[in-house]
């Protein structure tokens, strides 16, 4: 990837951006069949940016029938898998080379700092790709233990046609993260995205027809969740969905398996992570720094967002005093300027949706530390970070996942309670720990209940480790790494009896 550019030229790309404004299925972008549309908007200024079609049940019919017939013919998923890799390093490559054009088209859908896109999503979205794509010829079946009167041989095959339903924070990365295993396995794939962030899906789907994918294999159809998603989740020639997004979401989608096919749920919900910093904390500016990026990262639009710092009453004044002083560098403003760190808010109704519950934390007697306001702006949605102390467990702030820049300090006076108060939650997707010891940090690490524990840092992992959450926080699979492939594939038992056959030599 090259350098940044500057404010000027990002904006200068904006200005010439041919916009994506059809759905993509069967190998080309096309209007929806009934010919509705709807506005994406640019959070950072309030203003429509293209209309993108409604796809209703009779194009995700049509999309499903190709994705069928594209799985059925075995034109991706009977072929060669070296053949399947190639072509998904040749769509990274197309990636890259049009890297400019596709950061500028999240940054202005999503409101995402452009510094962000450039330097963490587009880089993470093609480690993901090329590393499912080079998994493709390097995951091998199996032969069990039988003895020698038969042989069992166990072998993953493609599941058939999958739809991927995605979430309007992440919209490149859930994207890989979810195509990346699928087409490596040879499904055909139907992707859904989130309805204020379309256009870089599309976008990604044409690059991947230009390299060679074909027809009928990615598809994307576009629309809100309560048309185009359900039509999807509803489908019975669809055998499963992967859905990032709300827990709330994620439960209507079991109720369309049940209700149709009993297709494959893969479900990664909400959160309300949990930072534990213990009273032997090393070097509180390094943890001031990692709870910064925490829970203002992407606008606190983040899943794995640690929104509650738990601390121990001994070291809580010194890291809230630096947390503070950390949380001044987050610069909010233009997107497209990569000075900033925070961009705009996803949309008018999320920001205030963010603002009522810093508006409930002060009504049930949280202390306002910093931020908690709206940033007038160019028309578009801005919020400052803002910081609450004094929080009680059961206070809501405390409790439900606000998905905005908006942080929780509650104190505690022992390591059972920490662990008590990071449980109790529905949810348990993601955690960090700070501790100088070993042991504490081992045994702290097993006793809290989330999908991804990290200790003196806050993170992911990365592309080898799996993804995904306990409890409320979703089940079925995990994103990333090996493990995401299982979700793709189903695991065929193959077993030949060998006991009644002559076994024949034949000496030349």
């Amino acid at each position: 990837m090259s350098l940044l550019l500057t404010r000027e030229e990002y904006e200068s790309i904006a200005s010439g951006l041919a916009l994506p404004q059809g759905a993509f299925i069967d190998g080309e972008l096309r209007p929806a069949a009934a010919g509705g549309t709807f506005e994406t908007i640019n959070p950072a200024t309030g203003a429509v940016l293209a209309r993108i079609p409604v796809c209703d049940q009779e194009d995700v019919d049509f999309a499903v029938g190709k994705a069928r017939a594209a799985f059925e013919d075995g034109r991706w998923s009977k072929r060669h898998p070296s053949e399947r890799k190639k072509i998904l390093i040749q769509l990274c490559k197309l990636i890259r080379r049009n890297h400019h054009e596709i950061a500028v088209l999240e940054s202005l859908e999503s409101g995402k700092p452009i510094h962000e896109v450039v330097t963490v999503d587009l880089p993470e979205t093609l480690r993901c790709l090329e590393w499912h794509a080079e998994a493709i010829d390097k995951i091998y079946d199996q032969v069990a233990p039988t003895g020698d009167d038969a042989l069992a041989i166990i072998v993953r095959e493609p599941i058939g046609v999958v739809g991927c339903v995605l979430p309007w924070n992440f919209p490149l990365l859930t994207l890989a993260w979810k195509i990346g295993p699928a087409l490596a396995a040879g499904n055909s794939v139907i992707v859904k995205p989130a309805e204020e962030t379309s256009m870089t899906a599309l976008r990604v789907a044409e690059l991947a027809h230009e390299a060679g994918m074909p027809r009928g294999v990615l598809n994307v159809v576009t629309g809100p969740g309560e048309i185009t998603g359900r039509a999807i989740g509803l489908h019975g020639d669809v055998d499963m969905v992967s859905f990032t997004g709300s827990t709330e979401i994620g439960r209507r989608f079991l109720e369309y398996a049940a209700r149709s096919n009993l297709k494959n749920i893969v479900l990664e919900c909400g959160g309300k992570n949990p930072c534990v910093v213990l009273d032997d904390a090393e070097n509180l500016d390094v943890v001031a720094a990692h709870a910064a990026q925490a829970v203002f990262w992407n606008m606190g639009e983040n899943c794995s967002s640690n929104a509650r710092i738990i601390v121990h009453e001994s070291v809580k004044a010194a890291l809230l005093e630096r947390i503070v002083q950390r949380t001044r560098d987050w610069r909010t403003g233009n997107p497209l300027d990569p000075v900033n760190t925070l961009g705009a808010i996803i949309s008018r109704e999320h920001r205030d949706r963010v603002l009522d519950y810093i508006e409930q934390g002060k009504s049930e007697g949280a202390r306002l530390v910093l931020g908690g306001s709206a940033i007038e702006m160019g028309g578009g949605f801005f919020i400052e970070p803002t910081i609450f102390d004094n929080v009680r467990p059961e206070m809501t702030i405390a409790r439900e996942e606000i998905f905005g820049p908006v942080l929780a300090i509650l104190t505690v006076s022992s390591v059972e309670e920490a662990v008590a108060i990071a449980n109790d939650t529905p949810f348990g997707l993601a955690a960090s720990l700070f501790t100088a010891s070993a042991k504490r940090a081992h045994r702290v690490a097993r006793a809290i209940r989330a999908g991804t524990v990290t200790v003196n840092c806050y993170g992911e992992g990365d592309i080898t480790t799996p993804f995904g959450g306990y409890k409320q926080s979703g089940f079925g699979g995990r994103d990333k790494s090996i493990h995401a492939h299982d979700q793709y594939t189903e695991t065929k038992t193959i077993w030949l009896d060998l006991s009644d056959m002559e076994i024949e030599t034949a000496i030349d």
